[in-house]
């Protein structure tokens, strides 16, 4: 079982309802509730491996998600301006506003992994 949690704070100067919108235009099914340190939920890959697809992000993906692997966790940080326009962009761990945090976690994330963001060679996506 696959677990993915979804965390992006919500700054004074920013309207809450912009940034939840900016959260599900790249996580739809996410159910998010507000807290104390902005909206947490959890979600599926779905549309994200859609998007990273369209927009041919797959070995950026693949290499972000491979490198903060961690024996059944893995992790991403989106940036939160470019996901208001449905766009994928991975950003620093503490960007001056805040990223959408994503937390993987489950047994064979490798397998996920080549699923959501397989291997490529000259730009397009192998079968395994």
């Amino acid at each position: 079982m696959v677990s993915v949690r979804i965390f992006c704070p919500v700054n004074p100067s920013e309207d809450e309802e912009k940034v939840k919108s900016a959260v599900l235009s790249i996580f739809p099914d996410a159910e998010l509730e507000l807290g104390e340190r902005g909206f947490e939920g959890s979600g599926s890959l779905d549309k994200f491996s859609r998007l990273i697809r369209k927009q041919k992000i797959l070995d950026a993906t693949r290499g972000v998600l491979l490198a903060n692997l961690r024996g059944d966790h893995t992790f991403m940080n989106l940036n939160k301006q470019v996901a208001t326009v449905g766009k994928v962009s991975f950003s620093n761990p503490r960007p001056v506003l805040g990223a959408i945090q994503v937390d993987i976690e489950g047994d064979d994330l490798e397998a996920l992994i080549d699923k959501v963001a397989p291997m490529t060679v000259d730009g397009e996506e192998v079968i395994l």
